[in-house]
């Protein structure tokens, strides 16, 4: 089983210049300080792109975890996906979209995943709320950043 949530931030910044801050390593890091998030492997600073990977180490649940994604679409400055190639989910996939109206950008994140062990009732009640949160944390430090 797969469990899937969406989540949409509305910002007066341009949608390129949010495109750009979330495909940078370094403004990752920053908007995930709190999970000692780090990248260790591929591409470890500056912009991500298509077809490039980049493997994490952070904290969650009080457990190290490791897990390399690969920029598998990428359309300037409209929408990106990032998927798992190695780690913790059975399935994990991201969709970045970015519209801009009447000088708003509008960032959707669109996430599917499917839990490794524990299957749907997992996913629903711990991981989709968790990463729910972090997420929405990440949104916010992202605006913040390309507003400057």
């Amino acid at each position: 089983m797969t469990s899937s949530f969406e989540i949409v931030t509305r910002a007066a910044v341009p949608a390129d210049a949010l495109f750009d801050a979330s495909r940078d390593i370094g403004a990752h890091v920053a908007s995930m300080r709190g999970t000692g998030e780090r990248a260790i492997g591929g591409v470890t600073s500056g912009l991500i792109g298509l077809d490039e990977t980049v493997t994490w180490r952070a904290w969650h649940f009080g457990i190290p975890f490791r897990m390399t994604s690969r920029i598998t679409a990428l359309e300037r400055p409209h929408r990106f996906v990032d998927e798992q190639t190695t780690g913790p989910f059975r399935l994990f996939r991201h969709e970045h979209l970015y519209v801009e109206r009447d000088a708003t950008t509008i960032m959707t994140d669109r996430v599917t995943l499917a839990s490794p062990v524990f299957g749907r009732v997992a996913e629903r009640l711990v991981l989709v709320p968790y990463l729910r949160r972090l997420l929405i944390r990440r949104a916010a430090r992202l605006v913040a950043s390309a507003s400057r």
